[in-house]
């Protein structure tokens, strides 16, 4: 293998969606340099955190019917039952709840955690509140998506944090959706809360860590009792 191709592949792609935040790094730090050289170089270090923040590798999803991937990278935040958030009308009935915590060094391009049809999706304005916050799930600003399965509808629902100011969607109502696709993003830190059914077992535990488009999160065909973790 050449070295160019072992440097290609080293080398995490970038979403498009921070191009223009990393020109406008560039460009600031040109000017900040022009006016005194110690304040270039700090823009260019925040210009190369923008470009690490807007990374987008690649992932090998499992596409195996009736798993539930984890549609962002982070922390396992929370695993309850709860009544789904009600402009995703899927009932007043409790459902499975799986939270995902992103800080601001987690990827932030988010990926179906199932494959379907995009059923709903709706947008909700609201605070920016810590989002590792229960209550974000009601009070803060999201993005609510139902994806029609063979297998029952699943939700999915983006929430802004302190940082996070805007949710970025890559699919509109009718799409068919593919396990692992991108599906939207959320700048600078914020959460993702999967809605499943209630006989469904996690196979995550809380606190661990997952990835988008790989880690699975549970098996929509599967009962059973709920998997033990151990910290270590």
């Amino acid at each position: 293998m050449s070295i160019y191709n072992s440097v290609r592949e080293t080398l995490v792609p970038i979403h498009k969606e921070g191009y223009p935040f990393i020109a406008i790094g560039v460009v600031a730090s040109l000017l900040l340099g022009w006016l005194w050289e110690p304040l270039g170089w700090i823009g260019a270090l925040i210009t190369l955190w923008i470009c690490y923040f807007f990374r987008d590798p690649v992932r090998v999803t499992p596409q195996d019917e009736g798993l539930v991937i984890s549609p962002a990278d982070g922390r396992v935040s929370s695993i309850v039952e709860v009544v789904p958030p009600p402009e995703l009308a899927l009932g007043t009935e409790p459902m499975l709840r799986i939270s995902v915590f992103m800080n601001v060094f987690d990827v932030h391009v988010n990926r179906a955690p199932v494959a379907g049809q995009v059923r709903r999706i709706a947008y909700t304005p609201g605070l920016f509140l810590n989002a590792d916050l229960d209550k974000a799930s009601e009070d803060n600003e999201r993005s609510a998506m139902v994806i029609e399965t063979p297998r029952g509808p699943v939700g999915v629902v983006q929430i802004a944090g302190l940082i996070a100011r805007r949710i970025v969607g890559f699919v509109q109502e009718g799409d068919a959706l593919t396990t692992g696709q991108r599906y939207g993003l959320i700048r600078f830190g914020s959460r993702v809360d999967v809605f499943l059914p209630t006989s469904v077992t996690p196979l995550v535990g809380l606190n661990q860590r997952a990835v988008a488009g790989e880690t699975v999160l549970a098996d929509l065909r599967a009962g059973g009792p709920r998997r033990t973790f151990v910290s270590a």
